[in-house]
């Protein structure tokens, strides 16, 4: 009987195996043993699977905790909408097919006037395709007090120039939501 036990613990071989892999079956796989956790955790490897269902680009940044990739369901994304005068949350929920409730929830708003001291909103992404090719900038917003990965149709984000977002900025917004 031949044994096929040294094929399973090469590296390279894994992550061939593993890039096939969706985000569920690679967190599963992870927990088999030591060699197959270092290979199924690693930051490129998680964040291709994250990408491969929504045909993303890119994803840009990191997010505060590795929990944030362990589900890439269409509620972890958002568009980012900068506010102009005279919008409301129901113009925004007619304007992006979304449900006003679906706004404020993602949004942390008790009522439709916590509109007027933001600067922009998060809408709820309710038609995948809209990821198809784009690229996505994980942020930690500090009104929504949570991680998402938010995509800006037309525009770069301002203040972030293509490159990473750095863990400052993560750290102070962390230190922002739990002052709060």
């Amino acid at each position: 009987m031949t044994s096929h036990f040294e094929a399973l613990t090469c590296r390279d071989i894994l992550r061939l195996i593993f890039e096939k892999l969706s985000l569920a079956d690679l967190a599963r796989a992870s927990c088999v043993c030591k060699t197959w956790n270092a290979v199924a955790s690693d930051e490129d490897m998680v964040a291709e699977a994250f990408k491969a269902p929504w045909k993303l680009l890119d994803v840009v940044g990191k997010p505060c905790s590795s929990s944030f990739w362990r589900d890439n369901g269409i509620g972890k994304f958002a568009i980012s909408h900068r506010i102009l005068r005279g919008e409301t949350v129901a113009s925004l929920a007619v304007k992006y097919s979304s449900q006003v409730m679906d706004i404020k929830r993602l949004n942390n708003m008790m009522s439709d006037h916590g509109i007027y001291s933001r600067e922009r909103l998060l809408i709820p992404i309710s038609n995948p395709d809209i990821l198809v090719n784009g690229t996505c900038y994980i942020e930690l917003d500090t009104y929504a007090k949570r991680e998402v990965a938010v995509l800006y149709l037309g525009s770069k984000p301002e203040g972030k120039n293509g490159t990473l977002l750095n863990r400052v900025t993560s750290d102070r917004g962390r230190r922002r939501v739990i002052d709060s």
